[in-house]
């Protein structure tokens, strides 16, 4: 599949050369601590690069574990008043930080596809769906109840209230750069807690932005934190271990994930855990098969694959698995491969050479083992980390593909007899996040909604994200739950207080 070259526009704005380096200039370079930016200690620094041709795009400041240390001790330093202040007050502050964001929705949208690759028009989505916390949590603020009421004796009167669990360490991932960090930021801030976040160090630009943001908003200093690090490891621990901390929240593998519990598991500190995902994408015979190529374009190749809710596995009717494989081959050999500034471009670089290796690795053991490729299965020639969209037929059972989450452009269909071996095949997986379910019956979308071992479910729908619905997975997927009405009171602890009968 040829690479394409071409100027873009951004909604009318001309997306030149000037612009960028203009965009990137505005981005602070530094550590946000205190509400003052600065250096990191030593002077370190690490650099960012564009993936789509390696270049360097903004070098920035490295943290040190003194500097993690520093931006605990400023979150600490602000919690009483944050805490205390009132919900209205914080509700306003979220609800100034959306208006910005919708003000500076385009240059958010280019500073993503710069250091993360995706095509334009997906970051513009995702400055669209990141906002919604910010406006969804700006609502939830003055809505944290309690209750009172008799005890069942009479003896007293039950007062049950909730308070913010404490200062939080906030840790996202590098694929979705914005919305891990309102998805995260929003709710604690709503909940009067105080944060140390530390972005991906593939794509720290847009917090670092972000944070420029909440302080034009006007939220007080030490509320939010920022650090930059290539040394994640070892200035993460000393903060997970310090017993100020009270809540941890990571977006990421699982392997990573476990590593982190084991951390935090000696202060018994309140855990979210948003992990991998090896989501089933599952067409009976009787599917709308229009509606299920849709969704699978959608579920497969929105941020290029490197999403944990992209459809890994596509468990297929057998007598409709060739007219889907099909289908799907026909819309991804139309699929446009370049830079995310491009016109037309809906195929983005993946994040680095390590991902384009793993597409390459799963694929050829797929082909070894039996599958066959319809269309791509390789890396694309020239600068920039390009692995041309792929579909992959007949995936035989053992191949890694269907283990292995694959966090590319890689489609793999699975063939299938019957509705139990679908379950059975669907839930033959360690993860359990999110799975995806194309059937014209009520009756049997009703079964998978209770048969299918997952935190959520598409059903005749290939994107179920939304700010107002509780984002999470089951078994190693994680824990807890980000979005929705659920989301706030990951960073709220409740308290019973029991009062003596006032009659």
């Amino acid at each position: 599949m040829p690479r394409h070259a071409a100027s873009g526009t951004d909604e009318g704005v001309p997306v030149t050369e000037n612009r960028e380096t203009e965009l990137l200039a505005s981005v602070p370079d530094g550590l946000f601590i205190g509400g003052a930016w600065q250096a990191a200690t030593g002077g370190r620094t690490l650099k960012v690069y564009d993936p789509s041709n390696g270049n360097v795009v903004k070098e920035i400041a490295d943290a040190s574990p003194e500097d993690g240390k520093a931006a605990l001790d400023a979150a600490v330093d602000a919690f009483p008043a944050w805490a205390a202040t009132p919900a209205r007050e914080r509700a306003e502050i979220l609800r100034r930080a959306f208006d910005l964001l919708q003000e500076r929705k385009e240059d958010f949208a280019l500073l993503m596809t710069i250091e993360m690759g995706k095509p334009l028009a997906e970051a513009r989505g995702e400055v669209a769906y990141g906002g919604e916390f910010l406006r969804w949590f700006s609502e939830e603020t003055a809505r944290v109840q309690g209750r009172y009421g008799a005890n069942p004796e009479g003896t007293g009167r039950m007062i049950v209230s909730q308070h913010p669990v404490g200062p939080c360490f906030l840790i996202t991932p590098w694929n979705f750069p914005l919305a891990m960090a309102t998805r995260k930021i929003a709710p604690a801030l709503a909940a009067g807690c105080t944060v140390v976040i530390k972005p991906a160090e593939l794509t720290p630009l847009t917090t670092l932005a972000f944070a420029k943001l909440l302080e034009d908003a006007g939220l007080p200093k030490g509320v939010v934190n920022v650090f930059t690090t290539s040394t994640s490891g070892a200035v993460s621990e000393p903060i997970i271990r310090d017993p100020r901390l009270r809540k941890l929240s990571f977006t990421g593998s699982t392997q990573v994930g476990v590593k982190l519990l084991e951390q935090a598991a000696p202060g018994v500190i309140r855990t979210s855990m948003e992990l991998g995902g090896n989501a089933p994408f599952v067409v009976f015979d009787d599917a709308d098969l229009d509606k299920a190529v849709d969704g699978a374009m959608l579920a497969k190749f929105r941020n290029i694959g490197q999403a944990c809710t992209a459809a890994n596995r596509f468990l297929v009717h057998r007598s409709v698995a060739a007219e889907f494989a099909r289908r799907v081959t026909e819309r991804v050999q139309g699929m446009k491969i370049g830079r995310g500034t491009e016109d037309g471009v809906s195929i983005g670089p993946l994040i680095d050479d390590r991902a384009v290796a793993k597409a390459t690795q799963l694929v050829q053991d797929a082909v070894t083992r039996g599958a066959s490729v319809a269309t791509g299965g390789h890396a694309v020639e020239g600068a920039g980390t390009f692995y041309a969209p792929t579909v992959v037929a007949d995936v035989q059972p053992g191949s890694d593909i269907l283990r292995e989450e694959i966090f590319g452009p890689v489609l793999a269909i699975v063939p299938f007899d019957t509705e139990d071996e679908a379950v059975r095949l669907a839930n033959d997986t360690e993860y359990g996040l999110v799975s995806y379910v194309f059937t014209e019956s009520l009756a049997r979308g009703q079964r998978m909604i209770e048969r299918l071992e997952t935190g959520m479910m598409g059903l005749n729908m290939g994107v179920v994200s939304n700010a107002a619905a509780p984002f999470g997975g089951w078994k190693m997927s994680g824990l807890g739950r980000e979005g929705g009405a659920e989301g706030i009171h990951e960073y709220l602890q409740t308290k019973y207080t029991l009062t003596a009968n006032p009659f």
